[in-house]
C-alpha cells in the first residue's frame, strides 16, 4: 500500500515534481531514490493570513510496489436488449445512458436540441445579437447547460452518492486527470463539448441510439403507466423513461401539469450576476501578492443572511465571461463560464438570494404548483424591458447598486452582446434587489474593494435552480403518481451541477434497472 503524505508548500515547490518529490520522500522517511511514483490525489490552495501555500495530498509508491492503473471502463454491447427512454442529453442523462449500459438496457436519449457541435454555431448566433434558436442555445442541445457555461465540478454535496465515479467517467473520455484531486475541479469550456462528443460515442459503439432535434411533447401514459415519449406526431416507446430535461425545459413543466402529472413547487434562487477585473479579485484574496504563472485566478465563495434570506455568491468563474443564457428572444438570462485556462481579464460570479413560497403565493391561484415558474419568467421578461435591442442586458455599477444610484457610464465587460445603464435596485422585486445589495455590503466589508466603480451587477441570474421538484418516491426514485417514470437530475428538482446531476442520473438508472427487472417477473 502507498503512503499517503500531506505537504504545505510554496507556489514554486508545488509546481515543480523534483522539488515536491523530495520533500515527500523526507516526510515518508524513505530515500528518494526508493521512491517509483509520488502521485497527487489533492491540492488546494490556501491564501489565508496572507501567507499564500499550497497543500499537497500525495500517495508514495516505493520500489516494487504495484503501481496505479490509468482509469478505465469497459461497456457492453446492448444492441437488441431492453430500451429505456432517456429523456435530454445533459449530464444527468448522459451519465444515466453509461450507467444503463453497464447493467445491460439499450437507451435512447431522446435531445431537443443538436449536438454539442452544431450546437457551437447557434450559440455564436446569440453573441453577435441574433435570434436565439429555442431548442438549440447555451441551455438546451448535447450537453445540457454545461456544456457551454464552465464545466465546473466541484460540488459540496455527498448525500446523492461518490462523486468519484463521475469524475473518472469524465477522464477516461479525455478529461485532465488533475479534476481527480484538484479541489475545485474545473474542465473549461472549450474542452468540454469534445469530452461529451467522446461519451456520446462510447453510448452509439455499445449500441444506443440518439435522436436530436426531437422536442418532447407529452408523455404515452396507458394505465397509469409511462410507456414512452411523443415528439409531435412521433412516438418513442421504452421500458420506463428518464426524465432528464434540465431546470430551463419550462414547457415541460407545462406539459406534465396539463397531462394531470402531479409536480411541487419549491423554493429556489434568483439575482444578478457580477463582474470584476480578475486583477482586483486577484489582489484581493492573494494580499497584493502577483499571481504569475504559479497560482490559479484568484475566486471566492460567499455567504450571509440579510432580511432573513440567505444572500450567497454562485457559480464564481475566474477568468472568465458572462454569457447570454435566454432560451427564447422574450427573456433576458445572463450565465458565467471560464475557459480551461481561465485566462480571461475578468472574474464573475452569480449573486443570489432565496426566493420563497410566500413570495410567490400571490399566483397560486392561477397557477398552482407553476406558480414560482410563473414569477422567474416575470422577471425574466421584465429584465428584458430593461435591456436593450437584441440581447444587450441591463447593467449596473456594483458601488451604484449598493448606493442605490444610476449609473451614467458601464466599466469594460466581458458580456459580449452589450451592456444598457438600468436601475437594477429599482426595478428588482424588494425581497431581492434589498437583499443583494444588503448582501453586497457585507462583502464588501469582508474583502475591502469589493464593492468598486470598476465592478459591475448584470440581469437577471434565474438560472440558479429548478422552481418546481417533479417528485418521485424516496426508495424507487420513480414518480409517485406515474409507474415507469423517472425524474432526474436538476430539472427535476435533485441536483446542481454537472457532477451532483450525473451522480443522479446513475442512482435513477440503477432505480430503472430494479424496476424493469421486477416487472418482468411479475409479468412472467
Amino acid at each position: 500500500m502507498p503512503q499517503r503524505i500531506t505537504l504545505s508548500l510554496s507556489p514554486a515547490q508545488a509546481a515543480d515534481a523534483k522539488k515536491y518529490t523530495p520533500l515527500a520522500a523526507r516526510t515518508a522517511g524513505i530515500k528518494d531514490t526508493d521512491i517509483a511514483a509520488a502521485r497527487i490525489v489533492k491540492r488546494s490552495v490556501d491564501a489565508r493570513r496572507g501567507r499564500i501555500r499550497v497543500n499537497l495530498t500525495i500517495d508514495i509508491y516505493a520500489d516494487r510496489e504495484p503501481l496505479p492503473q490509468p482509469v478505465h471502463f469497459d461497456y457492453p454491447s446492448v444492441a437488441g436488449r431492453t430500451e429505456v427512454i432517456v429523456a435530454g442529453a445533459g449530464p444527468a442523462g448522459l451519465f444515466a445512458a453509461l450507467r444503463l449500459i453497464e447493467l445491460g438496457y439499450r437507451p435512447i436519449v431522446v435531445e431537443r436540441g443538436r449536438d454539442v457541435s452544431t450546437r457551437k454555431r447557434d450559440i455564436a448566433r446569440i453573441n453577435r445579437n441574433q435570434s436565439v434558436d429555442p431548442d438549440s442555445n447555451y441551455a438546451f442541445g448535447e450537453g445540457g447547460a454545461g456544456a457551454y457555461s464552465d464545466g465546473k465540478l466541484f460540488t459540496r454535496s455527498r448525500k446523492r452518492g461518490d462523486c468519484r465515479k463521475a469524475l473518472e467517467t469524465l477522464v477516461f473520455h479525455g478529461a485532465s486527470p488533475e479534476i481527480l484531486y484538484e479541489a475545485h475541479p474545473h474542465i473549461g469550456t472549450d474542452r468540454l463539448p469534445g469530452i461529451i462528443a467522446a461519451i456520446r460515442r462510447t453510448i452509439i459503439a455499445s449500441g444506443g441510439e440518439f435522436l436530436y432535434e426531437s422536442r418532447i411533447t407529452s408523455l404515452i401514459v396507458r394505465g397509469g403507466r409511462v410507456e414512452g415519449v411523443e415528439c409531435g406526431q412521433r412516438r418513442i416507446e421504452g421500458a420506463a423513461v428518464i426524465l432528464a430535461t434540465g431546470h430551463s425545459a419550462h414547457d415541460i413543466y407545462y406539459a406534465l401539469d396539463r397531462s394531470g402529472i402531479r409536480l411541487e413547487a419549491k423554493a429556489f434562487a434568483m439575482g444578478v450576476r457580477i463582474e470584476h477585473p480578475q486583477a482586483l479579485i486577484d489582489s484581493i484574496q492573494y494580499h497584493g501578492t502577483e499571481r504569475g504563472d504559479l497560482l490559479p485566478a484568484a475566486s471566492y465563495s460567499l455567504v450571509c443572511q440579510q432580511n432573513g434570506r440567505g444572500v450567497y455568491s454562485f457559480c464564481m468563474c475566474p477568468g472568465g465571461f458572462i454569457v447570454p443564457a435566454m432560451t427564447d428572444d422574450e427573456q433576458m438570462v445572463v450565465n458565467g463560464m471560464s475557459p480551461s485556462q481561465r485566462n480571461s481579464p475578468y472574474a464573475n460570479s452569480g449573486f443570489v438570494t432565496e426566493v420563497r413560497a410566500a413570495d410567490f403565493e400571490h399566483l397560486r391561484g392561477r397557477w398552482g404548483e407553476l406558480a414560482g415558474l410563473k414569477l422567474l419568467e416575470q422577471l425574466e421578461h421584465e429584465a428584458k424591458r430593461h435591456g436593450g435591442p437584441a440581447q444587450t442586458a441591463p447593467a449596473q455599477r456594483i458601488s451604484d447598486f449598493v448606493a442605490g444610484r444610476a449609473s451614467q457610464s458601464l466599466p469594460r465587460s466581458s458580456y459580449i452582446p452589450g451592456l444598457r445603464p438600468s436601475r437594477l435596485d429599482e426595478w428588482l422585486p424588494g425581497f431581492i434587489g434589498d437583499s443583494l445589495r444588503r448582501g453586497l455590503a457585507e462583502f464588501g466589508r469582508r474583502m475591502p474593494g469589493f464593492v468598486t466603480d470598476e465592478a459591475v451587477a448584470v440581469g437577471v441570474e434565474s438560472r440558479t435552480s429548478s422552481p418546481v421538484r417533479i417528485p418521485r418516491d424516496a426508495l424507487t426514485l420513480m414518480h409517485p403518481q406515474t409507474e415507469g417514470l423517472f425524474p432526474a437530475g436538476e430539472g427535476a428538482g435533485y441536483a446542481g451541477g454537472i457532477v451532483s446531476a450525473a451522480v443522479d442520473g446513475e442512482r435513477v438508472a440503477d432505480a430503472v434497472a430494479e424496476y424493469v427487472s421486477r416487472r418482468r417477473n411479475t409479468v412472467r
